[in-house]
């Protein structure tokens, strides 16, 4: 007898019609028929099951803090930072707790079950950081939550940077994390970038650093970045998040950079939304937006995958933690129009992410967790389009979450009456 098993889904490498067999939190068998009865049985119709939607990219110390202290009128990178220097005095752990939760909830509403979570490490008492390693112990059951130590004022720039970053990383967070661009000077960006990836080879730690976010072409710190994971072995452990730089380069440069990153097994992370909203403030026309070159990455087989990266705060007053609506942007932005392309999007913030942050057993195979998302789409291009529903959210077998689906009734003159799905 098994616990949940789910019928006639369509899966995002074009398979139709088959099931999922779930016994307890373990994925058992996938295949068309499964002759079992289960416990529970989800129904899936033709439409699509697909792997938890992982974000690789995001800031839960800051969510949900739009207009704490004021607004960000100019819209830039500078003012979203100074405002979070002023709000950060301000912060107490029991606020960023509970908004951490809160977006948590939504998280889990979307099919959102795995975030990799920038904490700031440069306020030497480390509220965000106790906080969010609270919220990573509450959320386990439901969210692989993975925090990175993020010094946002710059590791060599902050006063004490990089004793309390080593602090932060001495409680228990993740990953280690930098911001080359924003050091005083270009050689300072370079020697942090050394530094950190050294502090998290000591360690045996990932890395992953904000890097080169910016309209400046000679901010090239994903350089330094490949070539330190290449002399300390670090390949296949190193993410490049942001990298808008890349945006503005001469094209010379880029085809020399893209192969030292594959060489060095570096992958990145681009964040749709915010990168087309941050970048380009001070131009006049044309505009640019930023957001580096995805398709040639992806061209040059280098990981790539899409980030939220902010919702409701300093930086972005916008956003509900839906993965599908930052695939749709980067699908526009990135101009990736084509059949294979689409897919790539979809693969940004689902199979690609999961590589980048290591999930175990992640995935729809026998020996996976039983984590999955049943959509109101029949393939990942539909599920794009739409901002698919939500329909079931699995996790580790159990459904934690349903939405009804999305319907509208039309009563039109001259036309029969017909309730349908939205397509």
């Amino acid at each position: 007898m098994l616990d949940l098993i789910v019928r006639n889904a369509n899966l995002p490498d074009g398979r139709t019609g088959i099931d999922i067999a779930v016994r307890g939190a373990e994925i058992v068998e996938v295949a068309p028929a499964i002759a079992a009865q289960a416990a529970l049985t989800l129904d899936a119709a033709g439409q699509l099951v697909t792997p938890p939607f992982v974000d690789a990219h995001f800031h839960l110390d800051a969510t949900l803090t739009f207009g704490m202290p004021r607004v960000n009128e100019s819209g830039t990178l500078l003012e979203g930072i100074a405002l979070w220097g002023e709000l950060k005095p301000q912060l107490t752990q029991e606020a960023i707790v509970e908004r951490a939760l809160a977006y948590c909830d939504w998280a889990v509403a979307k099919g959102l079950l795995a975030i990799r979570s920038h904490v700031d490490t440069c306020d030497p008492r480390l509220l965000a950081v106790e906080a969010l390693l609270h919220v990573k112990q509450r959320v386990k059951p439901y969210v692989d939550l993975q925090l990175v130590a993020f010094p946002q004022d710059g590791v060599l720039r902050s006063p004490h940077g990089i004793e309390t970053l080593k602090r932060a990383l001495d409680l228990g967070v993740d990953v280690v994390g930098g911001i080359p661009h924003f050091e005083r000077t270009m050689a300072d960006g370079a020697a942090s970038v050394r530094l950190l990836c050294e502090e998290a080879a000591r360690r045996g730690l990932r890395v992953d650093m904000h890097c080169d976010e910016t309209d400046d072409p000679m901010s090239r710190h994903i350089e330094t970045l490949a070539r330190e994971a290449q002399r300390l072995g670090l390949q296949g452990c190193v993410n490049g998040s942001h990298l808008t730089s890349m945006h503005s380069m001469d094209n010379y440069y880029v085809s020399k950079l893209i192969p030292l990153m594959k060489e060095a097994g570096v992958s990145a992370v681009a964040n749709p939304l915010i990168n087309i909203t941050i970048q380009g403030r001070h131009d006049t026309y044309p505009k640019r937006r930023g957001m580096t070159r995805v398709p040639e990455l992806l061209a040059a087989g280098i990981e790539v995958a899409f980030g939220h990266d902010c919702v409701m705060d300093p930086w972005y007053p916008l956003g509900s933690g839906d993965m599908l609506e930052v695939a749709h942007m980067g699908l526009h932005v990135a101009q990736m129009t084509g059949v294979e392309a689409m897919k790539q999007c979809f693969a940004a913030v689902t199979s690609a992410p999961a590589r980048i942050l290591g999930l175990d057993r992640y995935g729809l195979a026998p020996g996976c967790h039983a984590d999955f998302v049943l959509l109101q789409a029949r393939d990942p291009a539909e599920a794009i389009r739409l901002r698919a529903t939500r329909l079931a959210v699995v996790r580790r077998g159990r459904v934690v979450a349903r939405t009804a689906p999305n319907t509208a009734t039309l009563d039109l003159p001259g036309r029969p009456a017909l309730t349908s799905f939205m397509r």
